[in-house]
């Protein structure tokens, strides 16, 4: 449950203000959709973060328990450190098109996640959780999470969030993540 719990705060977290979160404020915006969008982010996370888990799975057999500690423990400071630089989204090139806006939302997203520090905490935590079910199940989780009120919402409240302070509390959350996989602390 551990893996469960952890994994759906830091991408949660994580998420708040990332490039595929204001994605999903473009695309709730010009398109009004919004069970399309959520759906779509839905399935191009499981498929993206089931890839990214199992890649995390992989790791942990080619690495001593010491060395993917300092790699994990290291992973995510970096994450830590990368939360706090903005993400800037426009909305150049996002046409539906003939894939109507499920199959965009899908593309686009799974695309978007590529190398994100969500898909990265995804692989550091399926390296670190040995149930990577419940991994994928999390970071899943965490992504609706941050992701479906940005769709609803759309750009009516996006101007108004505080995404400085989330970034700040996210970047915290993973230091301390990673400060406790260093030295070895409890579960971590």
């Amino acid at each position: 449950m551990e893996a469960f719990l952890v994994s759906t705060l830091a991408v949660a977290v994580g998420e708040i203000g990332d490039k595929t979160q204001l994605l999903a404020l473009l695309l709730a915006a010009r398109y009004r959709k919004p069970i399309p969008i959520v759906l779509g982010i839905l399935v191009a996370t499981l498929a993206n973060h089931s890839l990214a888990g199992l890649f995390g799975q992989w790791v942990v057999s080619y690495f001593s328990p010491d060395i993917l500690r300092w790699l994990l423990g290291a992973s995510f400071i970096a994450i830590a450190m990368w939360t706090l630089k903005p993400d800037e989204m426009d909305d150049a090139g996002i046409k539906e098109g003939q894939l109507g806006v499920f199959l965009l939302t899908c593309v686009t997203f799974f695309f978007a996640e590529i190398g994100d520090k969500t898909q990265l905490a995804t692989v550091a935590l399926a390296a670190k959780y040995s149930n990577l079910s419940l991994v994928i199940a999390g970071t899943t989780l965490g992504m609706l999470i941050a992701d479906v009120p940005a769709v609803f919402l759309g750009k009516v409240a996006s101007p108004n969030f505080p995404f400085h302070y989330v970034r700040w509390f996210a970047a915290f959350v993973f230091a301390v993540l990673g400060l406790l996989v260093l030295l070895n602390v409890g579960s971590f």
